[in-house]
């Protein structure tokens, strides 16, 4: 089954629609002001529940992107091996990041997010820790480098102090 140029340019541009949709609604989403909504009380926004938000919509809205890829190409073509390739990839990231982050976890901190780029060989770790002595990052590098494989120029650990 071939489509034709008419109907691959119309469902390519309901997928932009539905990404401005989506972007529109994060974006009021999270103008909502917390006060109104708790009456009254303000709670402090936790910097690794948004992060791993964030992380969450912007990986889904990715494998929407690339279902969409494959169903509208037969399997064998070019496009739907390279769509199926990168979501493989994308998974694979996002087993790699709550595996890594379970593992620093364990190590007694109480919260930590790890980001592990598809398009790049690079690995990013924020540890919630007001500081991070070496012997603590020698052992989450480790960690890392045998659970990735990747370098350890391409590793970055940040502490990032966030009351929960």
């Amino acid at each position: 089954m071939v489509m034709s140029n008419k109907k691959k340019i119309i469902v390519m541009s309901g997928l932009v629609l539905l990404l401005a949709v989506t972007a529109v609604f994060n974006f009021v989403l999270a103008s909502v002001d917390p006060a109104a909504s708790t009456g009254g009380t303000v709670t402090v926004s936790n910097y690794f529940t948004t992060y791993r938000t964030e992380r969450t919509t912007t990986r889904n809205e990715e494998i929407l992107q690339l279902d969409s890829v494959i169903a509208l190409y037969e399997a064998g073509t070019e496009e739907y091996d390279e769509a199926v390739d990168m979501k493989m990839e994308l998974v694979t990231a996002m087993e790699q990041e709550l595996v890594i982050e379970t593992m620093i976890k364990s190590l007694g901190f109480s919260d930590c997010v790890v980001s592990v780029s598809t398009a790049s060989d690079n690995v990013n770790v924020f540890i919630n820790s007001s500081e991070l002595n070496y012997d603590t990052a020698l052992q989450i590098y480790n960690m890392l480098k045998n659970e990735t494989g990747i370098v350890a120029g391409n590793i970055i650990i940040m502490p990032v102090y966030s009351e929960s």
